[in-house]
């Protein structure tokens, strides 16, 4: 249903659920893991990808430009001239307009250099990206990047390759709640179980990597959280019943009436 597609600036998506290509043993297990996610959208990073030697095996020789948009990012960059430029180079040798934007300020962390981020942010939209930033789950700083022109907020669910799911589920909500632009919680995602809470938050999406590529059966996760996106969704859209801490409700009626 049309109400059921994700848009992100000019590009729409049925699938909500990101994948990224990293950290896989090997790249035929990577393109099955994807293939099994049902994802529409692979993250690549551009640092990562062999761009000039075309004799020698890439990851985006085992993805279908045809079949996936590739959403190249700037995992690794520092500074808002390396994400800037990392940024363009993806765009130049033809990945994609669309840029998952990070600015690293912490090495053990990789917790994001928030006001790094802000400024990158408002050069690439004038530079005509569609800008996707990896933030943190503070509510100011996102509000401050759909003012400088992101397309979709992306705030952490927990620090990257974490594995601890979402650890501040209230500041998500807030975030979903204020923002306009989409909300897709990226990072820290261990499991499926996971997922189904960020979707259930009312969130956008989720991207992530490392819960799916060091899985012990990186494939069977990727359905995993396949499903896990597609219910958590799903309950969302549902709508749930209210919490009821200090009464309880019979399932079944006891005057007879059906209700």
């Amino acid at each position: 249903m049309k109400h059921n597609i994700l848009k992100i600036g000019k590009y729409e998506f049925k699938n909500r659920l990101f994948i990224g290509t990293g950290k896989y043993s090997t790249f035929k297990l990577m393109a099955e893991a994807i293939e099994a996610s049902g994802t529409e959208c692979v993250t690549v990073a551009v640092r990562r990808v062999n761009l000039n030697d075309k004799s020698k095996e890439s990851l985006l020789d085992y993805i279908d430009k045809k079949k996936y948009v590739i959403l190249p990012n700037t995992a690794g960059c520092y500074t808002v001239d390396e994400a800037v430029r990392t940024a363009r180079l993806g765009r130049e040798v033809g990945l994609s307009d669309m840029v998952k934007l990070e600015v690293i300020g912490d090495q053990q962390t990789l917790y994001p250099d928030l006001s790094g981020l802000i400024e990158a942010t408002k050069i690439l939209v004038k530079d005509g990206f569609t800008v996707l930033p990896y933030s943190s789950d503070d509510l100011i700083t996102a509000l401050r990047l759909e003012d400088a022109g992101a397309s979709c907020v992306m705030p952490l669910g927990a620090p990257i390759g974490s594995g601890l799911g979402i650890v501040n589920p209230h500041n998500i909500r807030i975030i979903i709640n204020r923002l306009k632009v989409p909300v897709i919680v990226d990072a820290g995602v261990g499991t499926a179980s996971d997922v189904a809470v960020a979707m259930e938050l009312g969130a956008d999406g989720v991207l992530l990597n490392t819960g799916i590529a060091l899985a012990k059966d990186p494939v069977k996760m990727a359905r995993a959280m396949k499903l896990a996106c597609e219910a958590g969704h799903l309950a969302y859209s549902a709508g749930r019943i209210e919490k009821k801490y200090l009464t309880a409700s019979a399932s079944s009626p006891t005057d007879g009436k059906i209700e």
